[in-house]
C-alpha cells in the first residue's frame, strides 16, 4: 500500500489544503547538501492541497552557512490530459496578491512588455503575481554588475527594462499576465470560487505534438498511427530467410508474405524454390488465432466459372466431394492458397502418384477404380456439376464468395462447436490460457 493510501485509511489526508491557521501542518525537515558551499544544509518538504486546484510538492532550502536559498514546487499528480493557459487582467494591489502555481513547464508572458519567460528555464515556484515579478527581476539583474563594465548598452537597456517591470507593482496602469502551461499542473488564484472571475480568461487545449516530445510523452494517436504504418509495410514486404530444400537439402531460399484476403482475414503465404534441383513448394498459415467454432463449407459447382473462385485450405480443413464419396483428411495436403481448380488437381496429383496405389505392385482393380476417380475429376473440372465441402474445425478455410458482400446463392457457410475429438485434434483440451501462473 502507498504511503498516501496509508495514510488516508489511518486517519487525516496526507495532503491538506494550504491553510496558515492549521496547527498540525508542519513541513517535513530532510538535512540536505547546500550545493552553494558544499555544506550541510535543511530542506523543507510540504504536502499540501490548494483549493479548487490539486495536491502539490512544496520544498524549501536554506543553508545557515552561507545562507543560500532555495524553493521549488512539483506537483503531486500526473502530466493532465489538456493544456491550460490563463489570461489574467491586472488591475488592481489585490490581483498582485493572488497565489500562482507555476510549473517548470509553463511560460509566462506580459504582452504589453513583450516581456516572456520560456518553459524550463525556471524550477516551478509557488507564489503571487509580485513574486513573480520580483523573480524575473532578480534573474535580469544579475550580472548586471559585470555586463556595465563589459556592455553598458545592453546594460543600460536592461535597466530600462527592469524599471518598467518594478513599475507593474504598483498597478498604476492595466496588464495582462498570461500563463501557458502544456502539462496543465500550472493555476491562477480565483478569488470569486467558486465563481467565474471576471478578469481571469481559464482556456484549455490539446498539446501539439512538439509540445508532447518536450513533456516527455507521446500521443496516442502517434503511436497508433506508426503501428499501423509499420503494419502496412510489413503487409507490403517479402520477407527472406535461408533454409534447406525438402528434397534435395541443398541451400535454398523461403519467400513469406502476409496477405490479406477480402472478407476473410490475413494469411501467411510460404514459397521455397530450390536452385539446385527446381524444386518448388508453397504453404499457407493462417495469420489469425483458432476461431472459437468450426466452419464447414459447402459450394455447389453449376459453372466452370467456379473453378476460378479463389480457395483457402488451412492444415486442419478436410476436404469433401459428396458425389465422388470422397473425403480428404486434415493434414494430407498441407495449407494451400490456390483455386478451386487448382485443389482439385492437387488430389488428382495426390493419389495418381501415391506408390501404394500406382505402379506394377497395385491390384488391377485398385487401378480401375482410381482411373474411374480421377476421370470423374476432370468431369468436374470441365464444368460437371458436384459439391465441394470445406470441414475446417479451426475455422481458418475460405472460398471466395463472388457476390460478396452479398450473400452466394451457391455457397453456404455453417459455423458447429466442435466435438471433445476434434478439440483434442488441434491441441485445445490441453491449452490451459487463465491461470497457468499457478
Amino acid at each position: 500500500m502507498s504511503v498516501i493510501r496509508e495514510k488516508g485509511v489511518r486517519g487525516d489526508p496526507i495532503f491538506k489544503n494550504i491553510s496558515a491557521e492549521e496547527d498540525d501542518m508542519q513541513p517535513t525537515v530532510v538535512e540536505s547538501l547546500c550545493m552553494n558551499c558544499y555544506e550541510s544544509g535543511s530542506t523543507r518538504l510540504l504536502l499540501t492541497k490548494i483549493p479548487f486546484f490539486k495536491e502539490i510538492i512544496i520544498s524549501s532550502f536554506t543553508c545557515p552557512h552561507c545562507n543560500w536559498s532555495n524553493t521549488e514546487i512539483q506537483s503531486a499528480g500526473r502530466i493532465q490530459d489538456q493544456g491550460v493557459q490563463y489570461t489574467l487582467k491586472v488591475k488592481s494591489k489585490m490581483d498582485m496578491n493572488r497565489e500562482v502555481v507555476k510549473a517548470d513547464s509553463a511560460t509566462t508572458r506580459i504582452p504589453e512588455l513583450d516581456f516572456e519567460i520560456p518553459a524550463f528555464t525556471q524550477k516551478g515556484s509557488l507564489s503571487t503575481i509580485e513574486g513573480l515579478i520580483n523573480r524575473a527581476v532578480a534573474g535580469l539583474e544579475q550580472d548586471q554588475a559585470v555586463r556595465r563594465v563589459t556592455d553598458p548598452e545592453v546594460a543600460a537597456k536592461l535597466d530600462e527594462f527592469i524599471a518598467k517591470l518594478k513599475t507593474l507593482k504598483n498597478t498604476d496602469t492595466e496588464f495582462t499576465l498570461v500563463i501557458d502551461d502544456p502539462s496543465g499542473n500550472s493555476f491562477v488564484e480565483n478569488p470569486c470560487a467558486p465563481q467565474k472571475d471576471p478578469d481571469l480568461v481559464v482556456t484549455r487545449y490539446k498539446r501539439t505534438e512538439q509540445q508532447n516530445a518536450a513533456l516527455g510523452i507521446q500521443e496516442n494517436d502517434t503511436v497508433d498511427e506508426k503501428h499501423a504504418d509499420y503494419l502496412e509495410s510489413l503487409k507490403n514486404e517479402v520477407l527472406i530467410f535461408n533454409t534447406n530444400c525438402p528434397e534435395c537439402n541443398a541451400p535454398a531460399k523461403t519467400n513469406m508474405k502476409l496477405v490479406h484476403i477480402p472478407h476473410f482475414k490475413e494469411v501467411i503465404i510460404m514459397a521455397t524454390n530450390c536452385e539446385s534441383c527446381g524444386h518448388r513448394t508453397n504453404e499457407v498459415k493462417s495469420g489469425g488465432a483458432t476461431e472459437e467454432q468450426g466452419t464447414r463449407i459447402t459450394l455447389h459447382l453449376t459453372n466452370p466459372v467456379d473453378m476460378s473462385r479463389d480457395l483457402l485450405k488451412s492444415e486442419t480443413c478436410c476436404v469433401l466431394i459428396p458425389e465422388l464419396d470422397f473425403e480428404l483428411g486434415m493434414a494430407a495436403l498441407a495449407g494451400k492458397f490456390t483455386t478451386v481448380e487448382g485443389l482439385l488437381k492437387d488430389i488428382k496429383d495426390l493419389v495418381l502418384k501415391n506408390p501404394f496405389t500406382c505402379g506394377d505392385s497395385s491390384a488391377s482393380d485398385r487401378s480401375e477404380k482410381l482411373k474411374s476417380f480421377t476421370d470423374k475429376l476432370d468431369k468436374i473440372v470441365a464444368g460437371e456439376r458436384a459439391h465441394l465441402v470445406l470441414d475446417d474445425p479451426a475455422g481458418n478455410s475460405y472460398i471466395q464468395n463472388v457476390f460478396a458482400p452479398e450473400p452466394d446463392p451457391e455457397m453456404t457457410t455453417e459455423n458447429y462447436t466442435r466435438t471433445f475429438e476434434q478439440n483434442e485434434d488441434l491441441g485445445l483440451n490441453d491449452m490451459k490460457t487463465e491461470g497457468y501462473e499457478a
